[in-house]
C-alpha cells in the first residue's frame, strides 16, 4: 500500500500557490524524450529482495572493472592508489555519521578536519585562502565564474577551448538563469595552447577568463601572461585543475597570480566511483574572501584561551542571507573531503612529489612507447600524466574494439565533442602510479594491430 500524505486539494492548493497549473509543469526543463509517461514496462511490479540482490549482482559483473584490466582514462577522473587507512579512518562513526557542524561545541572534530583540509587545498592551489569544499569540480568552476561577476560587477566570461567540457555545460546551464554571457570555443590538436588567442577576447566586459591547468587534451602554459593581461582589463583570472596530483610537480595557478583556483579533488582519497560523489576544491586571494562561496572553517580560543574551531564564513542561503547568499551550495562533500585530507596527510609534501614525479615519469615512457605505433601521432610532447595521440582513424570505434578486448585505452575526443569532426581522431591517455609497463605495452600492441 502506498503512502501519500498529501490529498488533491492539497497539491492544488500549493500548485496554485507557486502559479503552476500542474504537477507536470514543475518538470519542463526536462527534456520530453527523457521524461516517463507511466510505469518503466520492463521492470516488474515487485519483487523478493533476494531476486533483486541476484538481479544487480548480475548486472554488477558485466562491468569493467578498473583494477582488473590496463586502464588509461581520465579527462576529469583518475584512478590512483587509495591507502587502505583512509577507507579505514572515515568510517569511523564520528566522522562517518556526522552532518553540518552548525553548533562548534559538538563538532570539534569535524570543524578540526575541515580547517586543515582547508590549509592543505590553500597550500596546493597556492592561494590565500581556501573553503571548506564544493560539491565537485564542475560545480565549483560555475560558482568561480557567478563569484567573477559579484565581484568585477560584469557578466562577460571567457571559457578557455581546452576547458573540460562537461564543466562548460554545466556553466552554461547555469548561465541560463544569471544572465551571464558565455564565450566559448572547442580546442584544436595542436601542441599549445594559445592563450594569445585568449588574451584577444578580454575587453572592458569580461568579467573573467577561466583556463584549465592542465588543460583537457593534458596541455601545460605558463599562466603568469594571461593574469597580467587580465589585470590590465580588470578581469579575474580563474584557473580549473581537474588532476592535483599535477601541482606536486608543476607552479601552482596561485603562484602564477590566478585569483580564483578551483578543482576536482577526486585523485586524492577518493576513488572512480562510476562519477561521484566527488570534492571540488575552491582557493582565492585574500581580498576576495567574502565572495567566496560555501564556507569556511577558522581557528580561534575559548574563553579559556583553549584552542577551538568554527564557522568562521558561511554566506550560504541555508542560513540568515537567504536571498543575497553567494551561493546556492547547502552542504559540502565533508566526507570526501576527510578522505582527501587523510590522504595528503599520509603523503605529505615530500610524498605528493614523489607521486607526482613516478606519475610523469610514467606518463613519458608511454607516450614515447605510443608514438612509435604505425598510425599514432603524440601531439603535445609537454605534460604531466595524460597526453593526447592522433590515430589514423577515428578514436571512438578503436576505444570499443579495445575495451571489447580488456583494454579501457583512454577517452576519445569525439565523445567528448560529437559535434567537432577534426577532434575525432584524438585520444586523450592517462597514465598514473597503477600503469604497469606491462599495460602500456598491451596497449601499444593493440592498437598496431586495430590500426593495421
Amino acid at each position: 500500500m502506498r503512502y501519500l500524505p498529501l490529498t488533491q486539494p492539497d497539491r492544488e492548493a500549493m500548485l496554485s500557490v507557486i502559479g503552476a497549473d500542474s504537477i507536470d509543469a514543475l518538470f519542463v526543463d526536462v527534456p520530453e524524450a527523457a521524461r516517463l509517461d507511466g510505469p518503466v514496462h520492463d521492470l516488474p511490479n515487485h519483487a523478493s529482495e533476494l531476486s533483486v540482490e541476484r538481479h544487480m549482482t548480475a548486472l554488477a559483473r558485466r562491468n569493467t572493472v578498473a583494477g582488473e584490466v590496463p586502464f588509461f582514462l581520465g579527462c576529469g577522473a583518475y584512478r590512483h592508489h587509495v591507502p587502505a587507512s583512509v577507507d579505514h579512518l572515515i568510517q569511523r562513526g564520528e566522522f562517518l555519521t556526522a552532518y553540518t557542524p552548525y553548533q562548534p561545541e559538538i563538532a570539534q572534530g569535524t570543524l578540526q578536519m575541515l580547517f586543515e583540509f582547508q590549509t592543505q587545498v590553500a597550500r596546493l592551489l597556492g592561494t590565500d585562502v581556501a573553503n571548506a569544499s564544493m560539491y565537485d569540480g564542475s560545480t565549483a568552476c560555475w560558482e568561480a565564474i557567478g563569484m567573477a561577476r559579484r565581484i568585477t560587477r560584469r557578466g562577460k566570461a571567457i571559457l578557455s577551448s581546452g576547458l573540460h567540457p562537461h564543466y562548460v555545460s554545466v556553466a552554461k546551464t547555469m548561465a541560463k538563469y544569471t544572465g551571464d554571457v558565455l564565450d566559448t570555443t572547442s580546442p584544436t590538436l595542436v601542441a599549445d595552447m594559445d592563450l594569445d588567442a585568449l588574451i584577444a577576447k578580454i575587453d572592458d566586459d569580461t568579467s573573467c577568463v577561466v583556463v584549465q591547468y592542465p588543460d583537457i587534451l593534458g596541455r601545460i602554459a605558463d599562466l603568469t601572461p594571461l593574469a597580467d593581461a587580465c589585470h590590465a582589463k580588470k578581469a579575474l583570472l580563474i584557473a580549473v585543475v581537474t588532476e592535483p596530483v599535477a601541482l606536486g610537480a608543476i607552479l601552482s595557478p596561485g603562484e602564477m597570480d590566478a585569483d580564483i583556483v578551483v578543482g576536482e579533488g577526486q585523485s586524492l582519497g577518493v576513488g572512480l566511483q562510476f562519477g561521484g560523489p566527488y570534492v571540488g576544491l575552491f582557493g582565492c586571494k585574500d581580498k576576495y574572501v567574502r565572495q567566496m562561496p560555501g564556507r569556511l572553517c577558522g581557528e580561534t580560543v575559548d574563553a579559556d584561551g583553549r584552542r577551538g574551531f568554527v564557522l568562521t564564513l558561511s554566506t550560504r542561503e541555508q542560513h540568515i542571507r537567504r536571498e543575497k547568499a553567494t551561493s546556492n551550495i547547502c552542504t559540502n562533500s565533508g566526507l570526501c573531503a576527510l578522505a582527501f585530507s587523510i590522504h595528503m596527510t599520509l603523503l605529505g609534501e615530500a610524498g605528493l612529489r614523489a607521486l607526482a614525479t613516478v606519475n610523469h615519469a610514467g606518463a613519458v615512457a608511454a607516450a614515447e612507447r605510443l608514438a612509435q605505433v604505425p598510425g599514432v601521432e603524440l601531439v603535445n610532447d609537454v605534460f604531466f600524466n595524460e597526453f593526447t595521440l592522433k590515430l589514423s582513424q577515428e578514436a571512438r570505434p578503436v576505444v570499443r574494439t579495445l575495451a571489447d578486448r580488456g583494454i579501457l585505452a583512454g577517452v576519445s575526443l569525439g565523445r567528448l565533442y560529437p559535434d567537432q569532426d577534426g577532434l575525432a581522431n584524438g585520444l586523450v591517455v592517462a597514465v598514473t602510479e597503477t600503469t604497469t609497463a606491462e599495460d602500456v605495452e598491451a596497449l601499444a600492441a593493440a592498437l598496431e594491430e586495430v590500426l593495421a
